[in-house]
């Protein structure tokens, strides 16, 4: 049977040249399902009306009169589709849909909960090209990268699935026979809160730890990139969930409060902004619920003298411009030892200027689009700001005009590297979320590390150096919460990843992770007389 791409259009016409497009500037035939929408689209039989709300089991539409939003594709700045922002009855809706898929999920065994989920990732695998590919309209990012973001959101489940049948307490021997056990036990219902840089990623590595434990979850996406959050959810009851465990609402700062204040809401996980993370503790305690924030990050990339310089250069490319510059742990803080500082900048240059930017859908384009324009032009403001306070621009940091007039209303910029910088610039002190690198020199271990440090962030921190000895002694220094030695920006699902200071509380993935979506019961047996003193 072919499924459709089924997105809330603005209009015919937009969605059938965007889908024209997709289908053009693929090497490979287009995917059936993409061929079938533009046909369907042609004969005016596609079903352009279906919204992104998601719960009870299908996509949902506001029972109240409410101003939709704009969505629009970073690649050619045209509206994409619009928004339902949901207000206190929709979000009342998805909470009661949640807390009744809860009641019957959560009674379940972790093997039984392990099937639905592992057969959730099949699909997933199955339908990789289509998902990466809306993920790459709605967010601008390469083709390139969006299957690798498939494919860790797959890998997220899959894992989770693993320890879902692993969930276990302790037995503790007491004196006279008595003895005691602990039980880890579900919380309820959990909130999601995703970013826009990695859509369909953050909502598998938030769902997946939390249905794993036996939870159900609300989840809503950013408003800037809100398409393939709500296939995710459909793909989790096509697995065989039941209706309601993992439900969407869509909206902005309205939704996400009602979310958090919501009474029938145990836990929230939000990832974005320090200054939005620090709202959404502030709400939770009012209702002393847990919350696991990831959070924004300055992070510092230690190159030493003696490091292998192309894995040093490439190391830095990859710590600053993965998804346009716009990640979180991004190392854009790169500190090169003086001695080998020239011959440094010279080869970071020349990778940087040969990135190829353009439509992010084409196999070749390794730097797509920035999410929307007013954040294009926030970079841009960084990058004269760094002029003005003294930093040379080596390279890039301008607006770009792809040669297809199709693209020509995208938001692209070319990567920017930034000489002479110096630890007092804005550049370097406050988070760009974008492809712009700052690059210092140092001359000591212990000067370098109290300058890395010296930031009220720590998410990630690198460190580049063929002596096994210091690269532990500096990561050992370094307050980050995901460290990397001789690497950068590498997340595998089994390792937890999350930092330090304003960067954070709790962890993303891992083992470790299943403590923050489960509660600890402890139960003591007595096996003899209650030993009395009244």
């Amino acid at each position: 049977m072919t499924k459709r791409v089924i997105v809330q259009t603005s209009s015919n016409k937009t969605i059938l040249s965007m889908l024209q497009r997709l289908a053009a500037t693929q090497r490979r035939p287009a995917a059936a399902p993409l061929a079938a929408a533009v046909r369907c689209i042609s004969s005016g039989s596609v079903d352009i009306t279906v919204p992104l709300n998601f719960w009870a089991g299908r996509r949902r539409t506001s029972k109240e009169k409410c101003n939709k939003e704009n969505v629009y594709e970073p690649a050619t700045g045209r509206v994409l589709c619009h928004l339902e922002p949901c207000g206190a009855v929709e979000v009342d809706e998805a909470v009661e849909s949640a807390k009744s898929a809860f009641g019957h999920w959560s009674k379940m065994s972790g093997m039984e909960r392990a099937r639905i989920m592992i057969e959730a990732a099949h699909i997933i695998e199955s339908r990789r090209e289509n998902i990466a590919e809306m993920e790459v309209v709605n967010n601008g990012k390469s083709i390139t990268e969006a299957r690798l973001d498939v494919d860790s959101a797959r890998l997220c489940i899959e894992y989770y699935a693993g320890l879902a049948c692993t969930l276990a307490g302790q037995h503790i021997q007491l004196p006279g026979g008595s003895f005691a056990y602990t039980r880890r036990e579900p919380l309820g219902v959990c909130v999601g809160i995703g970013a826009w840089n990695y859509p369909f990623q953050i909502a598998a590595w938030k769902s997946a730890p939390a249905l794993a434990c036996g939870n159900s979850m609300v989840f809503k996406p950013s408003p800037v990139t809100p398409v393939t959050a709500v296939m995710l959810a459909e793909i989790y009851a096509e697995a065989g969930a039941p209706e309601g465990l993992l439900n969407v609402v869509q909206g902005g700062q309205e939704t996400g409060s009602l979310l958090c204040h919501h009474p029938d809401v145990a836990k929230v996980s939000f990832t974005g902004s320090v200054s939005t993370g620090k709202k959404i503790m502030e709400m939770a305690s009012k209702g002393v619920k847990p919350v696991t924030l990831e959070l924004g990050g300055k992070s510092p990339l230690l190159i030493f003298q003696d490091s292998d310089l192309e894995n040093a250069v490439r190391g830095a490319l990859m710590a600053n411009f993965l998804s346009q510059g716009q990640v979180c742990s991004n190392g854009t803080r790169v500190f090169v030892q003086k001695n080998i500082l020239p011959e440094f900048v010279e080869e970071v240059v020349k990778r940087t200027q040969a990135i190829e930017i353009g439509d992010p859908l084409l196999e070749s384009t390794r730097m797509g689009a920035l999410v929307n324009q007013p954040h294009l032009e926030k970079v841009l403001s960084f990058v004269d700001q760094a002029k003005k306070e003294g930093a040379t621009v080596l390279c890039g940091g301008e607006p770009f005009v792809p040669s297809d007039h199709k693209l020509r209303g995208g938001y692209y910029m070319t990567p920017c590297v930034l000489g002479d910088c110096t630890d007092e610039m804005t550049c370097v002190k406050e988070e760009i979320f974008g492809p712009v690198m700052s690059v210092l020199s140092f001359e000591t271990e212990e000067e370098v590390l109290h300058r890395a440090n010296n930031t009220t962030m720590g998410l990630a921190a690198g460190v580049f150096t063929r002596d096994v000895m210091r690269a532990h002694r500096v990561v050992g220094h370094l307050k980050a919460g995901s460290c990397f030695i001789n690497n950068y920006n590498i997340t595998p699902v089994e390792v937890p990843f999350g930092g330090f200071k304003m960067s954070g509380i709790g962890r993303e993935n891992g083992q470790v992770t299943v403590e923050h979506y489960s509660q600890l019961k402890t139960v003591f047996v007595e096996m003899g007389d209650v030993d009395c003193l009244f």
